[in-house]
């Protein structure tokens, strides 16, 4: 059941804020009426995407790498801090699992000196190349703990592991969610996720490249929705932990998500096949009954009007006109 409302008094840090994730909560927190210290490196994360929100006077940027501990007077603490496709995270890998592992020891750090709640944002990649479907939150996972994914994998993994040994040796209130496919305005046109691809290689008329045969499937969860999710975890009874799954139950293959990219932008892109990339999951599916039954808590945005506003978000991103747009105008 849900338990708090949010006080307008509150003042909640948001690590990886400046991020396609951080920067949709950091809105939603002001929203509320919150007070927002957004701390980011900069490294995935961008000015642009918090930039509407620097003359807020509720709101504070600090560029900080969570690697290193910081002390700061905050009520709430959500850390969302850590590169999350795999071209990013497979770019210093040694980084990102230090990101993952000694970010969360600081974060932990200053939650239990502040005695404040602390949430995870962790990801639906602890359950690797899933064995079942969909993945529940009590499936501990297929994932090979040295592969070229494992930085970020088991790096999210061991974060987990500090929070429940955080909640269970110090008593601290934590809330851990295994975020699934995200999607939606601010996305980095170079992450390499499906969604940026295909729609960026699609107004520009170049090759769509499919991984495999497009057959793996993903479940595309729009990012207001997901923000939603999480804010409503924090909002739980302080004995409900998690970790609880937040995405869409609603999959979709790859090469459908393309067919449907070329559609909306009326792009002349022909799909074309790659081989596929080690230790890359063939199928990714959240089972939600948790998050329904704590949180009240169900996506509703369909996947063709989510990618209507991702396109129209990149359009204006990158100054390209898709040929649907140019058709009508």
């Amino acid at each position: 059941m849900l338990k708090r409302n949010y006080n307008s008094r509150k003042r909640i840090l948001v690590t990886g804020g400046a991020g396609f994730l951080g920067s949709h909560l950091c809105d939603r927190l002001l929203e509320s009426g919150a007070e927002v210290l957004c701390v980011d490196n900069l490294f995935t994360g961008t000015k642009r995407n918090i930039e509407h929100l620097l003359g807020n006077p509720r709101f504070e940027f600090l560029r900080h790498d969570v690697t290193i501990p910081l002390y700061v007077e905050v009520d709430e603490i959500y850390n969302l801090a850590c590169p999350a496709s795999p071209i990013h995270y497979q770019h210093d890998p040694v980084q990102t699992t230090k990101t993952s592992v000694h970010g969360a020891i600081n974060m932990l750090g200053l939650a239990r000196r502040l005695k404040c709640p602390i949430l995870q944002a962790s990801t639906s990649e602890v359950y690797g190349d899933a064995l079942v479907s969909p993945q529940a939150e009590g499936y501990w996972g297929n994932v090979n703990p040295i592969g070229v994914r494992s930085c970020y994998d088991e790096g999210k993994r061991c974060a987990e592991t500090l929070f429940f040994d955080y909640n269970r040796q110090h008593g601290l209130p934590i809330k851990v969610v295994r975020i699934f496919n995200t999607y939606g305005p601010r996305m980095h046109p170079q992450d390499g996720r499906v969604v940026s691809n295909f729609i960026r290689q699609a107004l520009y008329d170049e090759d769509i490249t499919i991984y495999g045969d497009g057959s793996q499937t993903r479940s595309f969860c729009y990012v207001d929705e997901l923000i939603d999710g999480m804010i409503r975890m924090m909002g739980t009874e302080e004995n409900f932990t998690g970790p609880v799954n937040l995405g869409n139950p609603q999959e979709c293959t790859v090469k459908q998500l393309a067919e449907m990219i070329v559609a909306q932008t009326g792009s002349r892109s022909q799909l074309v096949s790659r081989e596929l990339p080690s230790d890359d999951p063939v199928q990714r599916r959240p089972d939600i009954a948790l998050a329904r039954a704590h949180l009240d808590w169900e996506p509703s945005v369909e996947l063709s009007q989510g990618i209507a506003r991702t396109i129209a978000y990149f359009e204006d991103l990158l100054g390209k006109k898709s040929r649907q747009m140019q058709s009508t105008s």
